[in-house]
């Protein structure tokens, strides 16, 4: 089956406030978001799993509005949250004291079905609070090193919380700029390999005996590839990574998992992804990339009808 996943971002700050949500009313437009991907049969259709990935504030209303259809209609139609804290509630142990953080246990128990967890912005924002100190003392590959394997031993937590709990998981691991390093495709590919191993083996170890009935899926995220100007991946690059990732994680964990394009499924390169073997669907951000930004979920539609058409 075929995944596509929905990071609607802060879909929940209206424009009129600087966000990208186009009514003043968030929780009506996710509602409507939910009506109508039900409506055009995204939630019935046997050959994909499509899943929203939401603030936190969000998620009650799409739960909600899911829940006034019968589940006919909506049984491949997956919410999730965006992110899961690395610590949890815990019975007779911490019993919440998570102020801003999203616990596993409170994303359970709002319905989630998927978190997405390790996602470029927020790698970003840990390697920051953690790159605090590293101005002070003058980076150093060492120094970066250490802060990159604190983040993974974080994004780890995330992980086996999620899968504790009953929760699907979208692990994004990808590469950045630096990570890539300069020279042509074959020169930087053991440096992409040394990077995408140790995110995989670091955030996934210990999984295998708590993963129970959820799943995990890897989204690779070039993330010297994201952003406006910037040039993705060719159908090489990715059929490379996503093999090397499925590769690894059955030799080094034991695991089979999906690996689907998280660098941003459009319909300019829907047919080209479908087209890759080792890849089983995409991360999509937006509809709209220029001009009135955004997302809908008749562009959503013909992003899928489009990788569909191709995907074998």
């Amino acid at each position: 089956m075929n995944e596509i996943f929905v990071n609607l971002k802060r879909f929940d700050v209206p424009k009129s406030m600087g966000g990208v949500c186009p009514v003043d009313d968030p929780v009506m437009w996710i509602e409507s978001v939910i009506k109508d991907s039900i409506a055009l049969e995204l939630g019935s259709n046997e050959a994909l799993r499509l899943v929203y990935l939401l603030p936190e504030s969000l998620i009650p209303a799409a739960m909600q509005t899911r829940a006034t259809f019968p589940s006919e209609k909506t049984q491949y139609l997956g919410i999730g949250s965006q992110g899961i804290h690395w610590e949890d509630v815990a019975p007779g142990k911490n019993f919440g004291a998570f102020t801003t953080f999203l616990p596993a246990a409170s994303a359970k128990n709002l319905g989630c079905d998927w978190a997405i967890i390790g996602h470029s912005e927020e790698r970003k924002g840990k390697r920051q609070v953690m790159g605090a100190f590293q101005e002070a003392i003058n980076t150093t590959p060492e120094v970066t090193q250490r802060a990159n394997a604190a983040v993974d031993h974080l994004v780890q937590a995330e992980v086996q919380n999620a899968l504790k709990a009953g929760i699907n998981v979208l692990l994004c691991v990808g590469e950045s700029a630096e990570e890539r390093g300069e020279g042509n495709f074959e020169e930087q590919k053991p440096r992409i390999e040394s990077v995408l191993e140790s995110q995989l083996v670091a955030n996934l170890s210990g999984i295998d005996e708590m993963i129970g009935e959820q799943r995990v899926v890897i989204g690779y995220e070039p993330i010297w590839a994201i952003g406006p100007g910037k040039t993705p991946p060719g159908e090489a690059y990715i059929s490379f990574v996503s093999a090397f990732i499925q590769n690894t994680v059955k030799e080094k964990l034991g695991l089979d998992v999906g690996v689907v394009y998280g660098g941003g499924l459009k319909e300019e390169n829907a047919e080209m992804i479908a087209g890759i073997k080792t890849i089983g669907g995409g991360l999509v951000a937006l509809t709209r990339f220029v001009g009135d930004i955004g997302f809908d979920v008749p562009g959503l539609k013909g992003i899928i009808d489009k990788y569909l058409a191709y995907s074998e």
